[in-house]
């Protein structure tokens, strides 16, 4: 039987170097006889995640297929092995099907109400009542997340609003759990949150607004955050675009200010919390470094920064890490990430499907 054989220290919890070996994409805890060495010596990363990632969206909105292929390949050459499509108006589907790209998996497309989100890039849900049957048709149509937008400017008011009542919320949440998905949302500001967390949402997508009310609730009930740090960084941007609105200014000036003690906050409180770049549109592809850096920032310790993008994340999204049986998507480094994040930016052998690239 012919396979490849690594020897490294093996991440999460290896101390010294371990053996492993890939026969068919996966991999084995016992000696293959004739197999071919290809790492000897290093640390082996179980394959890295991009929680919140939009292949086939760019700066301009939607790509063609082969541009969101370049994106897909820019992530893998990165370490990014798997990644939570967090939206897109793109069909990747046929993305799926490539053994060189990286596991995808799709959240169909935002749900928002009209004038409500960026334009395009959502299903635009005229009436809030028909929440619920438009998230039964994202169920169908993704691979078990839905992307709700909780929040946006409300250009009548100037603010930034909640786009859903919570009786609603609850209807739609509770429609995607009988379906077996679970459900995310973008949430900028505060006043979203406590009907999103009461009505049973699985996870917060960037939750600058986070109030110590709030973070206690994300933490009881299990809540997910994925903070996109690095996208982040453009609220200042955002606000200075946003010049017809000086209250929504102020307020996206503010969430910025008190970002990172925020997210540093909902760490410390022990909320469960995941690396995403939010790469596609404003963020380019291929950053889950700079994120797991950011995370680190706020308060994360270096190896939890590196975990919330390797092995408890592929946990939260149900795929194993480097065991018996497991898929072979390894990322090897020559010194150990957990006391030099920066290792990260230079992996010496990316392994994606039990095949080297």
């Amino acid at each position: 039987m012919s396979g490849l054989h690594l020897r490294g220290v093996v991440l999460p919890d290896g101390d010294g170097p371990t053996d492993l070996w890939v026969v068919n994409g996966r991999v084995r805890t016992q000696p293959v006889p004739g197999a071919r060495t290809v790492v000897d010596g290093g640390y082996l990363v179980p394959g890295l995640v991009d929680a919140h990632c939009h292949v086939g969206l760019g700066p301009h909105g939607v790509v063609d297929l082969p541009e969101a292929v370049e994106q897909a390949i820019t992530d893998r050459d990165a370490g990014t092995l798997l990644i939570r499509d967090c939206g897109s108006p793109l069909d990747t589907r046929p993305l799926q099907e490539r053994l060189d790209l990286p596991r995808i998996i799709r959240a169909g497309r935002h749900l928002a109400r009209p004038r409500r989100y960026i334009r395009y890039l959502g299903v635009e849900v005229e009436r809030e009542g028909d929440l619920a049957a438009a998230v039964a048709e994202q169920v169908a149509n993704g691979d078990g997340w839905i992307k709700l937008v909780g929040d946006w400017i409300d250009r009548d008011t100037g603010e930034l609003d909640p786009l859903w009542s919570d009786d609603v919320l609850r209807d739609a949440i509770k429609v995607a759990h009988d379906g077996g998905a679970r459900v995310t949302a973008h949430v900028f500001g505060e006043a979203a949150l406590p009907g999103l967390l009461d009505a049973g949402i699985d996870c917060i997508e960037h939750g600058t607004g986070l109030t110590d009310e709030t973070i206690a609730l994300m933490a009881a009930n299990g809540t997910a955050l994925v903070p996109t740090l690095i996208n982040v960084e453009n609220f200042p941007g955002i606000a200075d675009g946003a010049g017809k609105y000086p209250s929504y200014q102020r307020h996206m000036r503010e969430l910025y200010a008190r970002s990172g003690e925020r997210i540093g906050a909902a760490i410390e409180a022990g909320v469960p919390v995941y690396a995403g770049t939010d790469a596609g549109g404003g963020i380019r592809h291929g950053r889950i470094v700079d994120e797991v850096e950011a995370l680190h920032r706020v308060g994360m310790t270096r190896t939890d920064a590196l975990a919330a993008a390797s092995w408890r994340a592929r946990a939260w999204l149900g795929f194993p890490s480097l065991v018996e049986g497991a898929a072979a998507d390894v990322v090897v480094y020559d010194r150990d990430p957990r006391e030099d994040l920066s290792v990260l930016r230079h992996p010496s052998l990316v392994m994606l499907r039990g095949r080297v690239h």
